[in-house]
């Protein structure tokens, strides 16, 4: 991945519009407007590690609402395909089609290298996990890439992101507590401008 795509932090976000799984036309800065954002992307729908990730996000999204953040799932299948796939995988989660990968590219997201996808020692203990979980390694469906890495973001009320987070091979999806806790324990909706750090004024 080429990390000089990468957004910083408290860099601004890329604003994009996109699809929810209606086919209504969705701009990425409604979301972040009134409260900070949770913009996740995931992979292809063959990809057990995105399921898993889906999965922590249904079961902590009311701990995720009670840190203060919204919530959004972007998929590189069309509007009529996440509609199906989230239905099973993200249910009650705000799902974004992205098949044309606009939003990941604007989001320095990058198709990964052998080392980040298949040959990486743990993305095969990911999969034993996932195994057990009953997710199998499935194709990709038509049209969707199976390098295509993913990332977390945390999108403040300004527009700013306040957690870039890329990951170093596809099981790398960060943990629901890191993303709870804020920068050092600060909440995401105080500005990181100033004293950052727990009980700061």
């Amino acid at each position: 991945m080429a990390k000089n795509k990468q957004i910083g932090f408290n860099h601004s976000a890329p604003d994009l519009t996109l699809m929810n799984t209606s086919g209504e036309p969705v701009q990425l800065s409604s979301l972040w407007i009134k409260q900070p954002l949770l913009l996740a992307f995931t992979r292809h729908f063959g990809c057990p590690q995105c399921k898993e990730m889906l999965d922590e996000l249904v079961a902590g999204k009311e701990r995720i609402a009670q840190a203060g953040l919204n919530i959004a799932v972007v998929m590189q299948g069309t509007p009529e395909t996440s509609a199906e796939f989230a239905e099973q995988f993200a249910p009650g989660l705000l799902c974004l089609a992205d098949p044309e990968r606009k939003a990941y590219r604007a989001y320095g997201l990058e198709p990964g290298n052998l080392f980040q996808t298949f040959l990486n020692p743990k993305v095969w203990s990911a999969i034993s996990r996932s195994r057990k979980k009953g997710y199998e390694v499935e194709l990709p469906p038509p049209g969707q890439d199976a390098m295509q890495m993913s990332g977390t973001f945390i999108i403040g009320t300004d527009g700013k992101v306040k957690m870039p987070y890329y990951y170093e091979h596809i099981a790398d999806h960060p943990p629901l507590d890191l993303l709870l806790s804020g920068v050092l324990s600060t909440e995401w909706g105080k500005s990181f401008d100033g004293p950052v750090g727990p009980g700061v004024s």
